[in-house]
This record gives C-alpha cells, structure tokens and sequence, in this order.
C-alpha cells in the first residue's frame, strides 16, 4: 500500500492539473541540436528560452531523420515504416506513400475529448489536412521561396496570393494563421479545448531571412565552424546538456546527395566538405558565414513569431494551461542543392532571387556536439531538442530530463493529457511511451528500444547502448553513457553485444515488415519513390 501511495503522490502535480489542457506542438525544420540559446547556441532565441527556464528540456529526444518520415510518426504515434510512410527492405513506402486506415492522426482521437484542432506551416504528410481531423489549416506547400504564398492552401483550398506581396515572409505568415486560429478559439470556442500544430519551415533551406536579421547575425560566424563549435560545446557542458567529449569534423563526409550543377552554379565560394577553415580562401570563409548568418536570422525569426504566439495565449488566458512542446523534425541538414527559382549569384544572399543550403561544415557546428547530419542515424542526424512549458502541470522549472524519447512518443502523451484512448482498438498498439511520466521527476522512460531506418541508414538504442551504421558500411557500437559523440566505437571489442542488438534490430524490422504486408492492399501504387534526388 505504501508503494502505491507513494506512486499516487509522484503523479499528484500531474494529475491536479485541468482534465484537459490544451496542447501545442511547434515543429522547427532542419533545426540543429544546438541551435537554440537554451541547448548551447549563440543564436537569440528568448522566447524558446524562457519557456525551457520555466519547463524542461529533454536531452535526449530523438526523430526519424528526415521531414516526412519525422511528421508521420508525430501526428500518427507510429514508426513511419509501420504506415507506408518510409521504406522497408523489399517493401514500398516513403514520401508517396499512404497510410493504412487504421493509422489515425492525433486530431481524430481527441475530437472524443472533445478537442478542435489547427494546423498552421508545412504538412509533408499523406493525405489532406481536413481529413486527418484538422478544423483549420495552413498548408505552406511552397517550401522553395519564403517570400511568396503562391502555392499554399487555407483549409485545403488552394490561395490565390495578391498581386503585390511585398512585405510577405513565410514564417511571420505561419505565426499569424496561429494566432488567427487562437483568437477565433478564444471568441467562439472557449469552452473546448484546443490542440494547435505549428509547424514552422524555418530554417530549411533555401536560405532565406529579412535583411534586418541577417544584419545582426552578418560578421558573426567570420571565425569558422571550429569556434563555432567549440564554444557551443563549452556552454552545453556548462549546462549539463552533454557529458560527451566533441565529436571531430569528417572531411570525408559531404551532402547525403551529391548535385555537381549546384555546385557549379553557386560559385567559386561553395565548398561541399567541412574543411579546416583556415585552409580556405578568403571567398570562402565569407560565403559560408554569410550562409550561416542567414540560417541564424532564420532561426531568431521563428524566436521572434513564437513570442507573438506565446503573448497570443495570454491574451486569452490559455497560456497556464496549454502544454507547449518545442522540436525539429531532423538534424541541420548538409544537403547543398539548387531547386525551385533557381539562383542569382548577383542577387543578395538570402533574397528570394537566391537558392542557398547550409551545407556539412555549418551544419556540424549546429548538430554539435554530435556526427552527421540530416538523413544519417547518427546522432547529429536524429537529435533533436525538446522544450516542454506547462505552468498548470509541470513543477519542475528550468530542469533536464535524460530519459532517451521519441516523437513516437507525442500521440501517447498526447491521449494521456486529453483523458482518451486510441480511437480504433482494432489498430496496432502505439509503439511509442507517454513522456507524463518524466514531467516531474527525471526518471528513465522504460521500453524495450528505439529504432531507426532510413534510406538504409540503421540503428537501434537498448537502454545506453546503440548500433549504428551508415548505407553500406558495418555495424558501430557506442555506449551513450559517456559516448554521445559516438567517437569510440566498440564494435570489435564486443561482438557478443553486436549480435544482440543487431538481432534486436531484424526482429524490429522483421515485425514491420509482416505488419506491412498484411495492409499492403491498403496501400495505392506510389506516384514516385521519394527518396534520392527528392530531398525536402
């Protein structure tokens, strides 16, 4: 009896909270590890830093390591391959694929609990939005020119932009359909809960930003990506965010994709490795600052459009009891591409005549103190923050939790808070766990593991230990413990634990596959693979 009383005593500050409080999910694109102020950046991020001074962060939340596989798994609670939403060995699946029926998204489970539920940014998942439960919707389609609408829907109806759009900017427009949805709540919906999904584009490529937020960030990165690094580094250590030593620059490892013509087109100034920054030339050195600086004001003016959101929920008096979850949908990405309008070599960076990527060297320094990036399963390709903020719910302020999760975790979550059950008790059991748990108390999440799959990019995490290998190359082994870096590998000094996890990994994949299989009838024929040379 003591240990159950004990066990009501530790979900008190959860369970005192409203039955049902409202939630919002802000995703970043392309965001890196260390982007933000509060996970060791330089870049200014107030606003996603107050909400971790007064809530949590995890330091060990993980994603699929792409856009749309991350974005299914979210809004449905399943791995991505367990719904035609990424491949399986010998199977379909990926950014054309369907899912099943049984594959419900978020909103349709909490319209039993009565919830009204908005989308506002980029979508990348199967189907329309209405239809996956959604009561409102900003489908920023046009993902390759930030200044323009052309190409978006609202509700998904296609929009007919202005003839002047002066003034327009993509991440100012996704924060003010949020806060045209909040207030509509607010004065029509009040006595309904609300769950809002935001999901920024910012800072994908291509590189775009207002000049006044490229001003301020114009000369900061003029030292490299070594310093950038490394002072990153130094302060998540400072702040408990990381024990693991630096990971160290691979100036073998480029762009997962490799597109000679962009490179050609970019100029004598684009350099497709993380090279040392002093062996570079002058030109150089600029271009890939400036590149950087664009990324930063990309990031500070998503700080920026949150706040606006955060001051939006006071207005209404939403902001104690909403759970605000904060989160990328990937590592920085090393793609170095040119798509959409192409680009202007005269025109200014960052302008909409301009088609701009991050690229390896920078993106290392945002995914620090981790390897890869986008598209790997190393960790600097699936790590992401996450910033939870629930005054009403959450007693802890300011504190890490180190439990490792993922965003197959959010639908869990997610039911937990609304008080319901998965609407369809035919469908598979949720892979993923409620975070609840670790609100308030940093305690290990328990699970079997974490999996991972990517354009034969695997891995799989049992407890500290993880598996890891990149397409084509041998197993890795790494203790997380101390290893986060993944820099001392253990594959040849334990190979008992390799084939233990790596037979962990084929039952995984082996029971995804079997599930495929069945529902394969569920499933039209793909209009394309999307996978190499489809990079979003």
């Amino acid at each position: 009896m003591s240990r159950f009383l004990a066990f009501l005593f530790f979900l008190s500050p959860v369970l005192s909270a409203a039955d049902k409080p409202n939630i919002v999910f802000i995703m970043a694109d392309d965001l890196g590890y260390s982007d933000l102020g509060c996970y060791g950046g330089e870049i200014a991020t107030p606003n996603l830093d107050g909400l971790a001074r007064d809530g949590l962060r995890f330091t060990q939340f993980y994603n699929t390591a792409r856009c749309w596989p991350s974005r299914s798994a979210l809004l449905s609670g399943y791995y991505a391959q367990q719904i035609h939403r990424d491949a399986l060995p010998g199977l379909g699946g990926g950014g054309q694929g369907v899912r099943q029926s049984w594959a419900h998204l978020l909103p349709e489970h909490l319209k039993a609990a009565g919830f009204r539920s908005y989308h506002s940014g980029k979508w990348h998942i199967d189907g329309k939005v209405l239809d996956g439960g959604f009561n409102r919707s900003l489908d920023m389609k046009n993902q390759g020119n930030f200044f323009t609408s052309k190409g978006n829907s609202i509700d998904d109806v296609p929009v007919t932009p202005p003839a002047n759009e002066k003034g327009y900017y993509a991440t100012i427009a996704t924060a003010d359909h949020a806060i045209d949805c909040l207030k509509d709540h607010a004065a029509n919906h009040a006595d309904k809960p609300f769950f809002h999904y935001i999901a920024f584009i910012a800072p994908h490529f291509p590189l775009h930003a207002l000049p006044q937020d490229i001003e301020k960030y114009r000369d900061k990165y003029l030292a490299g990506w070594e310093a950038m690094r490394e002072a990153r580094h130094q302060r998540q250590k400072s702040e408990g965010i990381t024990k693991t030593s630096l990971s160290p620059l691979e100036p073998e490892v480029g762009p997962p994709y490799h597109f000679p013509e962009a490179l050609e087109k970019l100029g004598t100034g684009e350099v497709n490795r993380p090279l040392a920054w002093d062996s570079m030339t002058d030109e150089q050195r600029r271009f890939q600052a400036t590149k950087m600086a664009i990324h930063a004001a990309m990031v500070d003016r998503m700080d920026v459009e949150i706040g606006r959101i955060i001051e939006q929920l006071k207005a209404m008096n939403a902001f104690e009891d909403t759970v605000i979850f904060f989160a990328s949908d990937n590592g920085a990405s090393a793609e170095i591409m040119v798509r959409d309008g192409g680009h202007n070599p005269s025109a200014p960076a960052g302008s909409a005549e301009t088609y701009l990527c991050l690229g390896p060297g920078f993106s290392s320094a945002c995914n620090t103190p981790h390897r890869r990036h986008k598209t790997w399963v190393h960790e600097g390709g699936i790590s992401t923050p996450l910033v939870v903020h629930w005054p009403a719910g959450i007693k802890a302020k300011g504190e890490l939790r180190q439990s490792p999760a993922h965003v197959i975790d959010f639908v869990p979550t997610a039911l937990e808070l609304a008080g319901v059950k998965p609407m369809d008790a035919t469908a598979p059991p949720l892979p993923g766990k409620s975070l609840l748990q670790a609100f308030n108390q940093d305690i290990e999440i328990q699970r079997d593991n974490i999996w991972w799959l990517h354009e034969g990019n695997r891995a799989i995490r049992v407890g500290n230990w993880k598996l890891v290998a990149a397409d084509g190359d041998p197993w890795e082994l790494y203790d997380l413990t101390t290893d986060r870096a993944e820099q001392n590998n253990l594959a040849s000094k334990m190979p008992e634990k390799v084939d233990e996890l790596s037979t962990a990994w084929q039952a995984q994949t082996d029971s995804f596959s079997a599930l495929v299989r069945k529902t394969m009838d569920q499933q039209p024929k793909p209009k394309g693979k999307g996978k190499r040379g489809k990079a979003k």
